[in-house]
């Protein structure tokens, strides 16, 4: 589950954090496998890294499995730069394959390499690679998997295995020297990306993309649009031709659709956790691939749309699919301020209900930012990525609320070769729950983190 991006948790201490919020953390696991055993308490302290790079409570270890500027397995060129999104699938023989997103935009230090049948714009510098790993977390390959996007922030996995990997931009061609649109998702084989190649899906829409979820049970994919100021993003579906058709189904196209909440045009207005909105509403878009406007400013009818700032993370749990407005703030041109809101919205019952809302984190230098990714943990409880200034945190969330360190990068020590970590990202499971992998943003790093996680 991706969901959210910025800081709310915030306390650059070994011990714990605050986070304040309203409605029930239980709620998120609603249908999941982790849900019958939740967990209730932290790990403990931290203990500081003798190498300086990634404090973890005591039993825990990491391995490094990739770092940025290094030589690729596959010998296509350097791992690139700005590590983000990522999720493991299962492989045969107790193998995990690794999918990862590379943020990188224009002025990237490293770009994904251009392979030919991989690469969608040889200007674009974004893109993926995927991992190969034993059972011991030793890399078998790594490799590009897709090249030639722009800022693949987040995505998701589709019920038949592969990676919907997101731009997070709306550049046209002739912007940033790019020779072709960008703005938008594209299909990852994690084991085979000739397979899925380069190709856009572009009746799932030109925008701001930031992650999407997949209904299990007749392929109805929900998308974010991560839209910072004002007008601000969508939330929005796609109906696909050929629904839970496997890999490349997607390119059969389909219908892009936002959802409208009657009386509702900005959802930073509600502030109460258990509002419910019945009746909601799903429109056409005009143009899904923005030819001349963007999708969130086009013509909806004497009705309207209703707009979010930052919509970020989406997931499926149970029957239901859940987004994130990460914060919004009236100084940006919201009707409204909220430090980050949790929604689910029920597709049978076509309902729409706000089941948490952060409030300021303890010690917040920067309010009203909140968390970057997050994912369930082996035992039920949230994984979430700090994204914020000074020390840079992995933080577990019980269901009871408890807020714990989990770990923490390197910090700012004074020398060149040894620069502050960037936030983290990406976290996520391996298919039997033995391992947490997370990346550092910058210098783009990948962990597998073991110990007794079941514990």
């Amino acid at each position: 589950m991706s969901a959210t991006r910025r800081q709310i948790l915030a306390r650059a201490s070994a011990l714990g954090a605050g986070i304040a919020f309203t409605g029930t953390l239980s709620e998120l696991f609603t249908g999941t496998a982790a849900a019958q055993n939740l967990g209730h308490t932290g790990y403990g302290t931290l203990v500081p890294d003798p190498n300086g790079l990634l404090d973890l409570p005591e039993g825990f270890r990491y391995t490094v499995l990739s770092r940025e500027g290094d030589q690729l397995r596959s010998g296509e060129g350097l791992v690139p730069s700005n590590h983000d999104g990522m999720a493991a699938f299962a492989g045969r023989g107790r193998r995990t394959h690794l999918v990862r997103n590379h943020e990188n935009r224009a002025t990237a230090k490293i770009p994904v390499p251009a392979v030919e049948g991989l690469t969608y714009d040889p200007a674009g510098k974004g893109g993926c690679t995927a991992l190969t790993l034993d059972s011991r977390n030793r890399v078998l390959s790594e490799r590009v998997a897709i090249a030639g996007t722009a800022v693949n922030c987040a995505g998701g996995h589709t019920p038949w295995g592969t990676w919907l990997t997101c731009e997070e931009t709306e550049d046209k061609a002739g912007t940033n020297g790019y020779a072709k649109d960008h703005g938008f998702i594209f299909e990852v084989d994690p084991t085979d990306p000739h397979r899925t190649g380069a190709v856009p899906l572009t009746a799932m829409g030109r925008f701001q993309h930031e992650a999407i979820a997949v209904d299990p049970r007749n392929g109805v994919v929900y998308e974010t649009e991560d839209a910072f100021l004002k007008p601000f993003g969508l939330f929005y579906r796609f109906l696909p031709d050929k629904p839970l058709g496997g890999t490349g189904s997607l390119r059969a196209g389909g219908r892009l659709q936002a959802m409208r909440v009657p009386g509702t045009p900005d959802l930073s207005t509600i502030q109460d956790t258990g509002a419910v909105f019945d009746g909601v509403e799903w429109v056409d878009v005009p143009d899904p691939l923005a030819a001349s406007t963007p999708t969130r400013l086009q013509d909806y009818g004497p009705k309207g749309i209703t707009h979010a700032q930052k919509l970020e993370g989406c997931y499926w749990s149970g029957s239901c699919v859940y987004f994130v407005s990460s914060f919004a703030r009236s100084t940006d041109g919201s009707a409204a301020d909220h430090y980050g809101q949790i929604w689910r919205y029920d597709p049978q019952r076509r309902r729409l209900t706000l089941v948490i809302v952060f409030g300021p984190a303890t010690d917040v230098q920067l309010p009203g930012e909140s968390p970057d990714n997050i994912c369930l943990t082996p035992s039920g409880g949230l994984m979430v990525c700090e994204d914020g200034n000074g020390a840079q945190h992995v933080f577990g969330v019980t269901r009871g609320g408890e807020v714990y360190a989990m770990a923490r990068g390197r910090q700012n020590i004074g020398t060149p070769d040894a620069p502050e970590w960037g936030e983290f990202a990406g976290v996520t499971f391996s298919p039997d729950g033995g391992t947490m992998y997370v990346n550092c943003y910058t210098p783009g790093t990948t962990f597998a983190v073991t110990g007794p996680w079941r514990r």
